[in-house]
């Protein structure tokens, strides 16, 4: 038999299971019910017999089938501004391609950084960081723009693994751009396709994070950890080609090859600059941010920076609709029934008197191992994002500390695994690094980065006043 259906099949005998289980006391039968669809949902977001929006349309008409939801309650979700603010990033990013705006955006850091491997690795990741407030697809960001360039790069320096040179200079940079793609997603609420659905999850609990919120309390230990991992990693695992004045010249030619900034790019460039704006302004000045990103969309569709065809070829974007309107729905019904009070209050009962800090930190670190047994960062923030803050919020942690930190680990913990996020497979795809001593180093960096994280992160968020 096919190995996606025994998954599937497993799917389904886990909701079965759950839902004969005695419904435990205090909760409603329906949101029992509801509650085991959702857990078996989950799991088949983790196992994936099926694309993650046909598992999500399975889930909405499985609830819709047994009366656990209304239709047009479960299609309600369709019509959250938190989603069309992230489909609507999603089509402008692919401005940044189209036009060549994000090439040369990169190429114009390694002009200016380019002596050097290391310099080009801080010319790659800054590049990364440049786009990640607008762009929340990071296959999009290192598949479009940043790979691309770190190709064109080690070809120049003959650094191919089908010469066996892989060493001189391109197992570094991929690296390099593996693990710094998971701090810049950690940085802000729009630089990630998962971090939106944090939000609303974390609305449902009855808390609210800004993009302003989420970006100050990152700064620090994420430009901290932007400045230091490449230079770790420079040392640790070291390129044989340490100069590399040639790319400097290289990425000034092809500079000029493009010209001057055309017509389109200068558009796009005002609409990015709009958008970190705005988002950034927009809880001082009362904007939604939703509405912000459709004014930047039709910025883009009425001077043919973007076409519409543009728009509904963008797969990502439409496939992130699908599944987040549906989970969304989901998660807020389990609200409704009583289903996440009733779990917070279970935590509360069972961690009672225990210190919050050493709890919230023991927490951090096995929600951030886990991630080993996921192969998407959608799944994992699915599963365990409300349990492991309902818990850490229970013990004593303050409600926005433990929330931001399991936001940011959410992300900070894709960088371990060939499979632990969009980026992971495009990059290791790319055969510089065996598998092994990928693994290998993704957990010596994951020391880094929680020291980072942990240590200055926690001076930082007492700085700020987070607790």
């Amino acid at each position: 038999m096919n190995k996606n259906i025994l998954k599937f099949l497993l799917v389904i005998l886990v909701g079965v299971i759950l839902w004969f289980v005695p419904v435990p006391n205090g909760l409603d039968v329906k949101a029992w019910h509801l509650a085991s669809i959702f857990i078996a949902t989950v799991l088949g977001l983790i196992l994936s017999p099926f694309p993650l929006g046909a598992m999500a349309i399975f889930s909405m008409t499985t609830v819709v089938a047994l009366d656990l939801i209304p239709i047009k309650s479960a299609l309600k979700g369709f019509g959250d501004t938190t989603i069309w603010m992230i489909a609507c990033a999603f089509f402008i990013s692919r401005g940044f391609i189209k036009t060549g705006f994000g090439r040369r955006v990169g190429y114009l850091f390694i002009s200016k950084l380019g002596n050097s491997s290391l310099g080009l690795s801080y010319g790659l990741v800054m590049t990364d960081l440049i786009f990640a407030p607008a762009m929340p697809s990071t296959s999009a960001r290192c598949g479009g723009i940043i790979t691309p360039l770190f190709l064109s790069i080690s070809n120049a320096y003959d650094s191919t693994p089908e010469k066996g040179t892989q060493n001189k200079i391109g197992a570094f940079l991929v690296q390099c751009i593996f693990q710094c793609n998971a701090i810049t997603c950690a940085m802000f609420l729009t630089s990630m396709a998962g971090n939106p659905m944090i939000a609303k999850f974390v609305e449902n609990m009855g808390y609210t994070i800004s993009w302003t919120d989420w970006a100050k309390a990152a700064i620090v230990p994420g430009l901290l950890s932007l400045l230091v991992i490449p230079y770790v990693l420079y040392k640790f695992y070291p390129p044989e080609l340490k100069h590399t004045p040639e790319m400097k010249a290289i990425a000034k030619e092809k500079l000029k090859e493009m010209g001057k900034m055309t017509t389109k790019e200068w558009i796009v460039l005002g609409v990015f600059s709009y958008l970190v704006i705005f988002w950034v302004l927009g809880s001082f000045l009362k904007i939604d941010a939703t509405f912000t990103a459709f004014v930047g969309l039709c910025i883009l569709l009425l001077t043919h920076a973007l076409e519409w065809n543009d728009v509904i070829s963008e797969k990502e974007a439409w496939h992130t609709i699908i599944w987040f309107a549906i989970l969304m729905t989901l998660a807020s019904q389990l609200n409704t029934l009583g289903f996440i009070p009733w779990f917070g209050n279970y935590v509360a009962e069972s961690v009672k008197g225990l210190p919050w800090l050493p709890m919230l930190f023991i927490l951090l670190l096995v929600y951030y191992y886990v991630h080993y047994l996921m192969a998407s960062a959608i799944a994992h923030i699915s599963a365990m994002y409300v349990i492991f803050v309902s818990i850490s919020i229970a013990a004593g942690a303050p409600p926005m500390l433990a929330i931001l930190l399991f936001a940011f680990f959410s992300n900070l913990n894709m960088s371990i695994t060939h499979y632990s996020s969009g980026p992971a497979p495009i990059l290791f795809g790319c055969g510089y690094i065996p598998l092994a001593k990928w693994w290998k180093i993704g957990f010596f960096m994951s020391l880094v980065i929680l020291a980072i994280w942990l240590l200055v992160g926690t001076a930082w968020w007492k700085a700020i006043g987070l607790f």
